[in-house]
């Protein structure tokens, strides 16, 4: 398979292409800007907007600590997006089906 960005040939299971970074045909992003439950660092905000803009994680977290570190509202802008943004709904895991009785013969 072929990258659509990078023209380089990456494996067919591939969800980002090895070279250049960007998601290959068939994955689509996050619909809905929510904070993640798992793999974030304190409350899931930067790993929320990266997966909304498609953009990778270390990248949204360096310039949100360069802005809270240069005064530009970072700190402020992450706590409040923390309080505004919901919570990614909680999977929970489908009930097991009861044991049929009358199979018991």
């Amino acid at each position: 398979m072929y990258c659509n960005y990078c023209g380089k040939v990456i494996q067919e299971d591939a969800q980002l292409c090895a070279y250049c970074g960007k998601r290959v045909a068939g994955v689509v992003a996050r619909q809905r800007l929510v904070r993640r439950r798992e793999g974030k660092k304190i409350a899931g905000v930067c790993l929320g907007f990266a997966e909304y803009f498609d953009l990778d994680v270390t990248l949204v977290r360096v310039v949100c600590v360069v802005c809270t570190l240069f005064g530009f509202c970072g700190g402020i802008a992450y706590i409040v997006s923390w309080i505004v943004m919901p919570e990614e709904p909680l999977m929970l895991a489908a009930p097991a089906g009861q044991p049929d009785s009358l199979s018991h013969t």
